[in-house]
């Protein structure tokens, strides 16, 4: 490594978010830019540790390359560090912003000391390729005359797109919403990205000769049939939709909205009007509870309080995890640890408190009078191992009721909506998901694939992607027998034009 000693030398500074109170008062990105000093100490922090874990199984799922563009950043030469960044990577701006770094949890220096600010470098180098120009469009070098029609336009359906393209297939890309990108342009608010970002992915993809088309609901509207005669593959990358619900006396109730509705109407609204247009489900001035933590919850969090919210409550189920892991979960596993969001330190410099209330059940909806939310009945649990399994027990007397005139179900999703497996005559796996092995990515019927979170279920990012790719390859063989496309756990080639 450039630094041999600069773990030694140098400690973790993560590059900031705008302060708090200030980023409340728009929806751009909460991040700011590192000068090439700072990103330099960053990247001499990576070891010469002879087993890079943040490679791993627990670490990277799309074999980033991670210790070679930190040596590259520390040295100065962006441009060979991009270029390792994409070899394995398609769209590092999207997993530099949203993932939560599984290969940070892995890294051999976290053992003893805080690890490599690896997401911080990897979203500076996409950035700085992006602003120097280096980052072009890469139509192949000549078409096979095979067609692939993919069935969703997120990660791992634009990462599946994308493959394809470039070993030369005509890809043309199907999304049911009005924009493309899927979870990246719907699920994840603007603070978090930009749809700008994601536009100018998109606009690469077209140029290169990727088609998109939208409003196209495959198995409802646009007809399966027809498409498995006009295209020789189809790949299925639509996501897991379907949201955990909430089955308690008065879900009936209005101001009881899932996540994704809440979530979808604010950015559709926000780039169509910036708000103006008043389609969206409005947080000004309510008493705001989000049931259920993690990323979804903590984006209803910043979004609630960009909107004016009254006050603000998230309730999870769990018990708060602890400051440290604990024995159970020991390195290079990913890190079950307290963790603070940037919503959390928004909702604390607004309103003085961290929102979040652990170890808490949802016992009913209290209605207003009027066919209105006005409250949850909430009760405190005790988790206890019994027989080695987790049981809870709710503790009575801490029962009461919440204030609330807006409630958002955060709870996670359980797989894929029904319509497009029935449509297609496919076989599902135990958890309702799309029956396929990862690797060959196969479904059921012939010349169908799948990949993403309708395969293995609600999942990061980072996963699709890799799905993504990996589904490029098994359909690629399938097409032509043999396949130079790489795929992550397989190859570490480039792609074959």
């Amino acid at each position: 490594m450039g630094k041999p000693t600069g773990f030694m030398e140098y400690s973790k500074r993560s590059v900031p978010y705008r302060d708090a109170l200030e980023r409340l008062g728009d929806f751009r990105e909460i991040f700011t830019e590192a000068d090439d000093a700072h990103l330099k100490t960053q990247g001499a922090r990576c070891m010469d540790c002879g087993v890079p874990f943040c490679q791993s199984d627990e670490g990277c799922p799309i074999d980033n390359l991670i210790p070679e563009w930190n040596d590259l950043v520390y040295q100065g030469r962006w441009r060979e560090a991009l270029d390792r960044l994409h070899k394995t990577n398609n769209f590092p701006e999207f997993t530099g912003r949203t993932c939560p770094a599984p290969c940070e949890g892995a890294c051999v220096l976290g053992i003893t000391d805080p690890a490599v600010t690896i997401k911080n470098i990897e979203n500076a180098i996409i950035d700085r390729g992006f602003a120097e120009g280096w980052v072009k469009a890469e139509p192949p070098h000549k078409r096979t005359g095979r067609t692939v029609a993919v069935v969703g336009s997120g990660p791992a359906g634009l990462a599946a797109a994308e493959q394809l393209n470039r070993a030369g297939h005509t890809v043309t890309v199907y999304e049911r919403e009005d924009r493309i990108g899927g979870l990246l342009m719907y699920g994840i608010p603007n603070m978090k990205l930009d749809k700008a970002v994601v536009d100018r992915r998109i606009d690469l993809m077209r140029e290169s000769g990727v088609r998109f088309v939208v409003n196209a609901d495959v198995g409802n509207g646009v007809d399966c049939a027809e498409l498995m005669a006009q295209f020789d593959a189809l790949v299925l990358a639509t996501g897991a939709t379907r949201p955990r619900d909430l089955e308690v006396p008065g879900r009936s109730l209005g101001g009881i909205h899932f996540a994704m509705e809440y979530l979808t109407e604010n950015t559709r609204s926000l780039l169509d009007s910036d708000l103006g247009d008043g389609k969206f489900i409005d947080a000004k001035d309510r008493d705001v509870i989000v049931i259920g933590g993690g990323d979804t919850g903590a984006d209803c969090i910043g979004t609630a309080l960009r909107h004016g919210c009254r006050s603000l409550v998230n309730l999870e189920l769990l018990d708060q995890p602890p400051p440290e892991r604990a024995d159970d979960n020991p390195w290079p596993l990913w890190p079950k640890i307290h963790r603070t969001e940037y919503a959390h330190e928004e909702a604390i410099a607004r309103f003085g408190a961290d929102p979040r209330s652990f170890a808490v059940v949802s016992k009913r909806f209290v209605d207003d009078g009027n066919g209105r939310v006005a409250g949850v009945e909430v009760c405190n649990v005790r988790w206890q191992r019994v027989d080695g399994r987790f049981q809870m027990e709710e503790v009575e007397e801490t029962r009461q009721t919440l204030a609330a005139d807006l409630v958002l179900l955060a709870m996670g999703f359980l797989g894929p909506e029904a319509y497009l497996a029935e449509a297609l005559g496919l076989e599902l796996d135990a958890r309702t998901n799309y029956r396929a092995e990862h690797g060959p990515f196969a479904t059921s019927i012939p010349g169908v694939f799948t990949a993403g979170d309708c395969r293995r279920g609600q999942s990061l990012v980072v996963w699709a992607i890799n799905e993504g790719r990996g589904a490029a390859r098994a359909v690629d063989e399938f097409l032509r027998g043999s396949s130079r496309l790489p795929a992550p756990g397989l190859t570490l080639g480039t792609a074959a034009g």
